[in-house]
């Protein structure tokens, strides 16, 4: 049986719940890395467990605080509500229903200044540990357990081959490679976990080629 240090311990936190807690403060901040930009408004649909028994467990604050940029082990995690005032950063809690999801699932909206909105629905699934399921209603399976690259691109012939090659030549080796996609030859979407963090010069070598239409970097050790 393999278990990590962090599956046996648990993580570094502040709440009474590393799945409540610690894993939905992960999320919220994973989902603002994932988000990448400015917003005014931050909504959080709560399904299961989240909905039934998260007021109990700080739920809201830890989900709101990690939005807000906050690590789980942030002593102002609890404070969350009036940081998002001074911020002049409106929230909201409602409930979902979910299919086929953990029972500690959050869907989260932002809502931003460019009048755009990014969704981003993950899980808390244990020990501080999370997965981001979707992102725009796209499938991700995102772990942020190690440094990834979030690439939207066109789906055509070469991409895929293409941030490969980039990131042979910047020496960084790739741990994990997903790629989904809404239908044959329109948008798709490339989540590429990583051996060794990715330097800001790589996503702006990727952002030169003409099919990617956009590249972020999900590292919450380096955040």
């Amino acid at each position: 049986m393999n278990l990590s240090l962090f599956e046996v311990l648990g993580p570094v936190m502040i709440g009474p719940s590393s799945s409540h807690t610690a894993g939905a403060a992960r999320l919220g901040r994973a989902a603002r890395l994932i988000a990448a930009r400015p917003f005014y408004k931050v909504s959080f649909g709560l399904h299961g467990s989240f909905a039934k028994t998260g007021k109990g467990h700080g739920t809201h604050e830890a989900l709101l605080a990690g939005a807000l940029g906050l690590r789980e082990d942030d002593e102002r995690l609890r404070h969350a509500f009036v940081l998002a005032q001074q911020q002049n950063i409106q929230w909201e809690f409602g409930e979902l229903e979910l299919s086929d999801v953990h029972e500690n699932t959050v869907r989260i909206v932002f809502f931003h200044l460019d009048g755009t909105r990014t969704e981003v629905e993950g899980s808390s699934i244990g020990g501080g540990r999370i997965e981001i399921t979707r992102i725009d209603g796209v499938t991700a399976g995102l772990s942020a357990e190690a440094p990834t690259l979030l690439i939207t691109q066109q789906d055509v012939k070469g991409v895929v081959s293409e941030i490969s090659k980039t990131l042979a030549e910047e020496n960084i080796n790739i741990g994990i490679m997903r790629v989904s996609r809404v239908a044959r030859g329109r948008q798709a979407t490339t989540v590429i976990e990583t051996d060794s963090p990715i330097p800001e010069r790589v996503k702006e070598r990727l952002e030169q080629v003409k099919e990617i239409l956009s590249v972020r970097i999900v590292d919450l050790a380096q955040e």
